[in-house]
């Protein structure tokens, strides 16, 4: 399913800049200039993120007000564009998850949106959803049955393929069966978004419980096999590859500029991540001890960090970071993966819930903004 972002702004020239950074990021944005015309899309449109363009004004306010206070509204990552010189914390109490600022730059926004994007899809995908290909019906009122192909599924909504579209704004009824099942599954869901292509998102609203308990059977079988599978192509691959992360092999010599945003991975697992240079103060803690060590993160990605320390712990020791930003408290567990005595250790994340994951990537864009915004008025 297509990521969407819907971008609330009154100003077109940095709403065009937004659009291209998203598309560039594979997600579909649409754009609207009033407040009030977005909370009227939200009551019938799923986004996985929005962007307001925050003013203090009677306005902006209204926007969030309506947010909190409407159930219906179907949001998933707030983002708010405020000025260099204002106070954003309250922005946070209201659900921002990320800030960005003004004057938007294409680089600065770039970093700050690929960061927001790790939460996004996680955001999308806290109900794992499994490709599948069947044969769906499909009935809605005013309309004859018609037939439908079932893309993927997850237990909260599906994706069909379809000739003829339903509208936007109706409930949908089906009936269908899974691979390797027998029992015919029944529900009824609504429309959450649509695409050119004949796409609609199905967001599921009415699930018998034979039919929840039969969804719910055939994605473990299904996530298990594929598990298996994943894992049995990936083994070979690791066996002769035993890098720890990039970001902590130690310290590197290059620009600001250059160190901002680059591609990392890890042994295993070379996933794409954000990579921030920085300087940054920060307690570092052995685990279980209340002795700190004060030192800098000088390198900071989704996956881990570079601690720089005089007198680095020993490989493998499990350590706790924390980091006083002006907004926020982060905590953060890790493991040394490499040391450099004299200059620092490598350390690599390891989350402890969705929280402390979602902590780093807040971390990482308001590093990445402020970085840029920095060198503006430089």
């Amino acid at each position: 399913m297509d990521l969407r972002a819907l971008v609330v702004s009154s100003d077109q020239q940095a709403a065009d800049l937004l659009k291209v950074i998203l598309s560039e990021l594979e997600l579909v944005a649409e754009h609207t200039a009033s407040c009030r015309d977005a909370l009227k899309r939200l009551d019938h449109e799923r986004f996985d993120a929005i962007i307001l363009d925050y003013r203090p004004d009677g306005e902006s306010e209204e926007f969030l007000r309506g947010l909190r206070q409407n159930s219906k509204h179907k949001i998933g990552v707030l983002i708010a564009i405020v000025d260099t010189d204002f106070n954003a914390r309250p922005l946070f109490g209201l659900g921002a998850k990320f800030i960005l600022y003004r004057p938007l730059s294409s680089e600065r926004t770039r970093v700050s949106l690929r960061a927001a994007r790790g939460l996004i899809r996680r955001e999308r995908r806290r109900a794992p959803r499994v490709t599948v290909t069947a044969t769906v019906n499909v009935a809605y009122p005013g309309a004859p049955e018609l037939k439908a192909v079932l893309q993927d599924l997850s237990i909260d909504g599906t994706s069909i393929t379809t000739g003829h579209p339903p509208p936007p704004e109706c409930k949908v009824y089906f009936d269908f069966t899974l691979p390797g099942q027998d029992q015919l599954i029944r529900l009824s869901g609504e429309v959450a978004w649509q695409d050119v292509s004949g796409r609609s998102g199905i967001r599921f609203i009415d699930v018998p419980q034979s039919s929840r308990r039969s969804i719910q059977a055939w994605l473990q079988q299904s996530k298990g096999q594929q598990s298996s599978t994943a894992f049995s192509k990936r083994v070979p691959s690791m066996l002769p590859d035993t890098k720890p992360l990039v970001n902590a092999s130690g310290p590197r010599m290059e620009t600001p500029i250059e160190k901002k945003l680059e591609f990392v991975g890890t042994a295993g697992n070379r996933r794409d991540g954000l990579r921030v240079g920085c300087k940054l103060g920060a307690d570092v803690y052995k685990r279980g001890s209340r002795v700190p060590h004060r030192c800098a993160l000088s390198d900071i990605s989704e996956g881990g960090c570079y601690v720089e320390m005089p007198t680095p712990m020993p490989v493998q020791s499990n350590v706790e970071i924390v980091v006083r930003t002006d907004d926020a408290k982060v905590r953060i567990a890790g493991q040394v993966l490499a040391i450099h005595p004299g200059f620092g250790m490598g350390v690599k994340f390891d989350f402890r819930d969705d929280a402390e994951r979602e902590d780093i990537l807040r971390l990482l864009a308001d590093l990445g903004a402020r970085l840029s915004a920095d060198e503006l008025r430089r």
